[in-house]
């Protein structure tokens, strides 16, 4: 495949006139200045964007929680009355509409933090893995990669309460049973890798923590709500960030999700540990959670990385640019991150442990997302400040490992909208 970039994004900055050749999904030659020969990508050509947290059943919630002002916790028992509905063909259905419009936004690999695991009364499928096939499946059929983060998830509470009603989907019984169900998980397929997520330590006991060392990706949300702050001080003496290094669980193979409410102690933790997080700017403000410290994480050391979580929108661009918007309403200035810092974190596949994919340079996996310049949106924009004009409207074409899956705005495998349709009416 030969494709011609009229400007893409190399090198952490825009260049024109590049001409760009692939072999076997991965990038032979990428040369700037160079004439026009092979497909034509018009505006600007980014490197693929990473997904860095989904729960794809939250999908069907948007725009169906708004109706009175409620909280994170009515908001999860909405949630809870989704999950309980879900088998693996309806979730099969649902994630592949899903990571369709994923696709469509430019995003070319997913982590997908699976904790629907069993029936609805806890009682595992014939194949135990149904639900985890199930969205490998969807995303394969969707055309992305997914890092399916299989999830650790045993109690209700801090203090160790039972798991009951819809959460008993959630749960294989102890940290052992878990290990076996997600070692049958292991799989030979190009676009999937298994990684582990503990839930949080509301749901993973410290008697359980350390089974998850060595582990890498491993995934955990961190502090999204202050009540968690403060049950673990009741329990435990000490910040979830503190427990969680206590254990041995930080470090670079480790990626924190939200990591809103930390004080300066864990943002050196996570920092000089190497310890990755994924803010996920516009559910965060969904849910009112508040507004993390990811420029002072991103100061400690903690690469960082996006995710659209809960699904309230799927757009890249609006979590890049929320990485800055949102620091300027904490601290009331300007220029906290780069374009190219912002970018970088949209393109972060190695929180997945796609090591090989997020930047158009020979070696890489050849994901290619074009953004058009010429929008209501974008027209008179400078390419390089596109992060803060373009929506995931704007992505015209998305090739995945070298294959186009969007075309023209269009999915190459099948309708997104009436899909998504079908699944959530």
């Amino acid at each position: 495949m030969r494709c011609f970039a009229d400007f893409a994004w190399v090198g952490g900055r825009v260049e024109r006139n590049v001409a760009i050749e692939v072999s076997d999904g991965r990038f032979t030659s990428v040369t700037a200045g160079a004439a026009p020969a092979g497909t034509r990508l018009h505006g600007l050509v980014l490197p693929g964007f990473a997904n860095a947290h989904s729960h794809a059943f939250h999908r069907a919630l948007r725009g169906r929680t708004h109706d009175d002002r409620g909280s994170f916790w009515t908001w999860r028992e909405r949630m809870y009355a989704v999950a309980a509905r879900l088998d693996p063909d309806s979730y099969y259905a649902l994630a592949r509409a899903v990571y369709g419009e994923m696709a469509l936004a430019g995003i070319t690999s997913v982590g997908e933090f699976h904790y629907l695991h069993h029936g609805p009364d806890g009682t595992p499928y014939a194949d135990p893995n149904a639900m985890g096939n199930a969205l490998i499946a969807a995303a394969e059929d969707a055309g992305i990669r997914i890092t399916l983060l299989d999830t650790l998830y045993l109690t209700s509470s801090v203090d160790g309460r039972p798991l009951e009603g819809v959460q008993r989907r959630f749960g294989d019984g102890d940290a052992d049973q878990w290990h076996s169900r997600r070692s049958a998980l292991a799989t030979q397929a190009s676009h999937a890798i298994v990684g582990a997520a503990l839930h949080s330590v509301r749901a993973v006991p410290t008697s359980a923590l350390a089974s998850c060392t060595g582990i890498a990706p491993l995934h955990i949300h961190l502090s999204e709500q202050r009540a968690e702050n403060d049950q673990c001080h009741a329990v435990h003496g000490c910040t979830p960030t503190e427990l969680l290094d206590r254990h041995g669980l930080l470090g670079p193979g480790t990626t924190a999700v939200h990591a809103t409410h930390l004080t300066d102690g864990d943002i050196r933790l996570l920092g000089n540990s190497g310890t990755g997080v994924c803010v996920c700017p516009t559910t965060e403000r969904d849910l009112a959670d508040g507004i993390g410290p990811a420029r002072a994480l991103a100061d400690a050391g903690s690469p960082l990385s996006l995710g659209s979580d809960s699904h309230a929108v799927i757009d890249p661009f609006e979590e890049a640019r929320g990485l800055e918007l949102d620091e300027r309403l904490a601290t009331e200035r300007r220029g906290h991150f780069t374009p190219a810092e912002l970018i970088r974190a949209a393109t972060a596949h190695a929180a997945l442990g796609w090591q090989d994919a997020g930047e158009i340079a020979v070696g890489k996996r050849a994901d290619l997302v074009a953004v058009s310049l010429n929008s209501v949106r974008t027209a008179g924009s400078d390419p390089t400040g596109l992060v803060y004009a373009a929506t995931n409207a704007d992505v015209t074409d998305v090739i995945v490992d070298g294959r186009a899956v969007v075309t023209d705005r269009h999915h190459t495998n099948f309708d997104v909208a009436p899909a998504l349709r079908a699944v959530l009416s």
